[in-house]
């Protein structure tokens, strides 16, 4: 169906503000033209995008629908258009990465401080989000490098370009609290005492609720949260056990203790991830430069 771009970015704009006289700001035309361009491409479609009335307006399950598909198409668009424009400036475009709060504070930081010390004109953009939701920024094209952690069920393995690290995850607790002493505790132990963990829309929550169910147990954890940070301050005053990766816990104190388990807990890969049907731009590829790689894939 030939229908030109420019009723899509009308929609587009409508649909992410859901304000006409919004969209007419942001395209610089009149609220008129916006009117005219939204109703064409209903006509085009033979489908009603909007329901509106006097106080706001409201998507209709087709304009749902086509919003789902533009708004990628927009992104990639929008992305070449800012590579272009900040390729005769800095010789690179921005660099977008989407990570988690956990990775950039413990394993980004010194690399991204590394490269903008060597490319202090390239914009950095960091996208925080969980590591399946990484993976969809990816897909969608909003990033350039996604870092997460592997397994991820929303990335496609042709994605992968490097394996940074393997790391441990571990239960800590309060030792006045949670008295396991040296012994090592059994995931039926675990299980039912109170756990604080990342909430169902993380990775490592997927991962442990595999590994229970692994051994025929539930997962019921007492606290959710989005912060591992929060979890060590909630262990450490004793609300709970927490499970989260070792590289956040490299000191404990004597408020904190990793436990011992009886039951094997896998290592896991942080891995970093580029698009597999998009070109990876050369800011991308000097941040990956300066990125570690373990020895071997887990």
């Amino acid at each position: 169906m030939d229908i030109n771009f420019e009723l899509y970015k009308v929609f587009y704009c409508v649909a992410t503000a859901l304000s006409f006289s919004e969209a007419s700001r942001q395209l610089y035309i009149s609220q008129s033209a916006v009117s005219q361009s939204v109703k064409a491409l209903e006509q085009r479609l033979g489908q009603s995008l909007f329901l509106r009335n006097t106080k706001k307006v409201r998507l209709t399950p087709a304009g749902q629908i086509l919003l789902r598909h533009i708004e990628p198409a927009i992104h990639l668009i929008q992305q070449g258009e800012a590579q272009l424009q900040n390729a005769e400036e800095f010789g690179f475009g921005p660099l977008r990465i989407g990570a988690s709060d956990t990775i950039c504070r413990y394993i980004l930081t010194p690399y991204l401080s590394q490269f903008h010390q060597k490319y202090p004109n390239v914009p950095i953009k960091v996208t925080n989000a969980a590591s399946p939701s990484c993976a969809d920024l990816l897909h969608q094209g909003k990033v350039d490098l996604a870092v997460t952690n592997d397994p991820n069920a929303a990335l496609r393995p042709s994605c992968i370009r490097k394996n940074m690290l393997s790391f441990q995850d571990v239960f800590i607790a309060n030792p006045s609290c949670f008295p396991f002493g040296e012994r090592a505790v059994s995931f039926q132990e675990l299980a039912d005492c109170p756990l604080l963990m990342l909430n169902r829309a993380s990775a490592t929550c997927a991962f442990l609720r595999s590994l229970f169910l692994q051994h025929q147990l539930a997962l019921n954890p007492e606290i959710e949260l989005n912060s591992n940070d929060l979890l060590i301050d909630l262990a450490r005053i004793g609300l709970g056990i927490a499970f989260l990766p070792d590289f956040c816990v490299k000191n404990p104190d004597k408020d904190l203790i990793i436990l011992r388990t009886r039951e094997e807990i896998p290592a896991r890969s942080l891995i970093v991830s580029t698009s597999d049907s998009l070109p990876v731009s050369a800011s991308a590829e000097a941040f990956l430069n300066l990125l570690p790689e373990a020895q071997s894939r887990l």
